[in-house]
């Protein structure tokens, strides 16, 4: 337990603040920004046992808390199924991706997404609604990088731009699409054998994650969401061009 209060833990503690407060303001973001972080000092592979199961703590509260906003046609009809048969095929691609080319590809993913929300927020664009056919498809991608990176979050935003849901519908359906994902994930992780060693580590970190729910609960009540979406993306831009830097 010494090794928790070393200098790349206690940053660890401080980017799983940061994000889960990100996510609990606007329904996505905890495990895309922790990991991007994170991965600046440890294994993608190493990240998830732990960020996954604490990022269940969170979504299992405020799914609960939020559980009149959630939009059940769009989760159960659209969401779920194709996210759950990609989640399972993201999972089942990691044993043939090194660590190198994980981290990588998560850098690309994440430059992708934050350079076109950046360029959105700037143009003032509107986002129109995509086709059935192309929202099933990015959905289906976005349960991929669920398996690979626990981070579907991008894609499934893009997928569902332009959908008429309101802010609290949005956030709330959202929040629940991570708890049940999150949720098969971990029973994954439980049965590989990775689960049980972690498990300190996300003890230790339960704290921290119960202090950036409140404070994200407060932040979606009181702050410019567009503008807390900007700095996001912008640290998200930044940190997605040093993981995807070969070397």
């Amino acid at each position: 337990m010494v090794e928790l209060l070393t200098l790349p833990w206690l940053l660890l503690a401080l980017f799983i603040f940061l994000a889960f407060t990100t996510e609990a303001t606007t329904g996505f973001g905890s495990i895309v920004i922790a990991l991007s972080l994170g991965a600046l000092l440890f294994p993608i592979p190493e990240l998830l046992p732990i960020l996954v199961p604490l990022n269940i703590v969170m979504t299992s509260v405020l799914s609960w808390r939020h559980r009149h906003a959630i939009h059940w046609p769009t989760l159960c009809r659209m969401i779920l199924p194709l996210m759950v048969v990609g989640t399972l095929a993201g999972y089942g691609l990691r044993p043939w991706l090194g660590d190198q080319l994980l981290k990588t590809a998560f850098g690309l993913l994440v430059l992708w997404f934050s350079s076109r929300e950046l360029w959105r927020l700037w143009k003032g664009i509107t986002v129109k609604p995509h086709g059935k056919v192309w929202s099933q498809f990015w959905m289906l991608m976005a349960g991929m990088t669920h398996g690979l990176f626990a981070s579907g979050g991008p894609l499934l935003v893009y997928a569902l731009s332009g959908l008429a849901l309101d802010k609290q519908q949005f956030r709330a359906t959202l929040i629940l699409v991570w708890l049940s994902l999150n949720g098969l994930l971990t029973l994954v992780f439980l049965l590989d054998g990775s689960l049980l060693p972690a498990a300190p580590h996300i003890a230790v970190m339960i704290p921290v994650v119960i202090a950036a729910m409140m404070l994200g609960e407060w932040l979606h009540r009181r702050v410019n969401e567009a503008r807390f979406r900007q700095a996001v993306f912008v640290v998200l831009w930044m940190t997605g061009g040093i993981l995807a830097w070969p070397g």
